[in-house]
């Protein structure tokens, strides 16, 4: 699923197949109204709750968009835990992060319905966002919203255009 985003939002394009991400990292050149970014994207594996949440996962990055899948309650309860290491590693109240619920386009196969995900992200003031990144359902949509987070939390609009998300 977050292979999937990603690659929609940069390639353009759905990948089919699937094969487990180690990492990926991708660039792509933003511009929204006058000012341009330089997203870096870290595509990182899928993480579960037991495991060690890397520092290289919180130094130096800017911005965080958490998928889950709606067809997969494990997914939503793992991206739980991992917000809550992302927040004790970075020591701030509020961390620029967008949920995502991924694969909407599978709404009969659905675990995790719209409102829990809302109310997640509502409980970590965070935006809350559903796609499908094989129908390129607000693909675009998420990053930009993920640079917005990044200048109302940080307060960095207009000074550093460079941002590494994941």
């Amino acid at each position: 699923g977050k292979t999937s985003l990603a690659h929609q939002f940069v390639e353009g394009e759905f990948l089919e197949g699937y094969d487990p991400t180690v990492e990926n990292t991708y660039s792509k050149i933003v511009t929204l109204g006058k000012d341009e970014f330089h997203l870096h994207l870290v595509d990182t594996a899928g993480q579960d709750e037991y495991s060690i949440l890397p520092f290289s996962f919180i130094i130096g990055v800017h911005g965080y968009v958490l998928v889950y899948s709606v067809t997969s309650l494990h997914s939503f309860q793992v991206i739980e835990s991992l917000y809550q290491k992302l927040h004790e590693g970075h020591g701030k109240t509020r961390l620029p992060v967008v949920l995502v619920g991924n694969k909407a386009d599978l709404s009969p196969d659905r675990e995790v319905q719209a409102v829990e995900g809302k109310k997640l992200a509502e409980s970590w003031g965070a935006t809350f966002m559903e796609s499908s990144a094989r129908e390129n359902q607000l693909t675009r949509a998420i990053f930009t919203k993920v640079i917005q987070e990044i200048a109302r939390v940080e307060n960095s609009y207009g000074r550093e255009r460079r941002c590494r998300l994941m």
